[in-house]
């Protein structure tokens, strides 16, 4: 079974084991995990899922959505490790993932 860990600004970990399909932001919503908003429920138009992608075998490429509302951040972008968790799926995209969740969102 797939596991997203999660860190929070104060460095306190939780990592959690979710069925294949489950994105990051769901995943944190589900598992009442600080930081993760998900306003638009997934649909990559509002970036209050951004994460910091910690070490992790290779992600897919962002796509033209994502990189667009990873431009509108609350906290500052990292070009190497930003993503929207809504678009990170557990099973197809990765088996274990680290994500940092920034300060703030909104």
């Amino acid at each position: 079974m797939p596991t997203i860990t999660y860190r929070q600004p104060d460095g306190s970990t939780l990592s959690v084991a979710v069925s294949d399909g489950t994105s990051v932001m769901r995943a944190a919503l589900e598992n009442d995990i600080r930081g993760i908003i998900g306003e638009c429920g997934g649909q990559a138009m509002c970036a209050t899922c951004h994460v910091y992608v910690g070490s992790t075998p290779e992600l897919p490429p962002i796509a033209e959505e994502e990189q667009e509302m990873l431009e509108c951040t609350a906290a500052p972008r990292d070009p190497a490790r930003s993503r929207l968790g809504c678009q990170l799926k557990a099973g197809s995209d990765f088996e274990a993932i680290e994500v940092e969740i920034p300060a703030r969102q909104v």
